[in-house]
């Protein structure tokens, strides 16, 4: 793999009012998008992960701000019971996966055995072997169920990382994201990084496609997953014209990204 910048591109920025502006116009889209996935019983998946304080949180909030509440979920499974650690992996996830009409988010996910889990000692190599074998096909049934599935993953700079690590510790209003794990994100920045472009080598497919996010600007990655989101969805009354996502924020994965450089090493 080439060598990596630890500067990453952000777009152009945005003044307050013109994210204000841009956001209110894609939350009416996303309204008028969740009322089609009602009206005809669609079912929608959004698994958001990335590395810790890359925006997920923050993200996560903008998209849902407005939407129904008792058709849309936010998925943030705790650590998993000594029964769930008995199960098939996949079990404790099943439940929470969208019915008819509903529009599911995973803030993190099953992917957690291909990144948090075996970073920090979590599960044995054997097990998250045994994911890979099995991810691709259990996400290719959700998706000939019927479920749409989008799967975004949030990357940022080392740098920006440790900034918005250590402004969570001076914020009494963030304290409840403050965890150990955050304590190692920067001591293994590295095998994270590993982890995550060894994630996308392995469960990159057809059905299930990966995109990346670079997200070290916090307004300019929550418009351009809005966008990216609802350009790939078809709904009634769609303005295609608020849709144009910014190449430079949001990565489609393929080889040809891994070996570019592009993403924060």
């Amino acid at each position: 793999m080439g060598k990596k910048s630890d500067s990453k591109p952000s777009g152009e920025k945005l003044s307050d009012d013109e994210y204000e502006t841009a956001l209110y116009d894609l939350q009416v889209e996303l309204v008028k998008f969740q009322r089609d996935i009602i009206a005809n019983g669609e079912k929608v998946l959004v698994i958001m992960e990335g590395r810790d304080g890359a925006g997920k949180d923050g993200t996560i909030k903008r998209i849902i701000e407005h939407l129904s509440p008792r058709e849309t979920r936010v998925v943030a499974l705790p650590k998993p019971s000594d029964r769930e650690q008995s199960q098939w992996y996949f079990q404790r996830y099943v439940p929470w996966l969208p019915a008819a009409g509903e529009f599911v988010l995973f803030n993190r996910s099953y992917y957690n055995r291909a990144g948090v889990e075996p970073v920090m000692g979590f599960c044995t190599k054997a097990q998250t072997e045994h994911f890979f074998d099995e991810v691709a096909d259990f996400e290719t049934m959700l998706v000939k169920s019927g479920i749409q599935l989008f799967k975004y993953y949030l990357d940022i700079s080392k740098a920006e990382q440790k900034e918005r690590l250590e402004a969570r510790r001076d914020d009494p209003l963030k304290q409840w994201k403050i965890s150990p794990i955050d304590a190692k994100a920067m001591e293994k920045w590295s095998a994270y990084s590993k982890a995550r472009d060894t994630m996308f080598g392995r469960t990159n497919h057809r059905l299930g496609p990966w995109t990346a996010v670079h997200a070290d600007n916090k307004k300019q990655a929550r418009i351009n997953i809005i966008r990216d989101l609802l350009s790939r969805s078809d709904y009634k009354g769609r303005r295609s014209i608020l849709l144009k996502t910014d190449r430079r924020i949001i990565l489609p994965v393929d080889n040809a990204l891994l070996k570019s450089g592009a993403l924060s090493n």
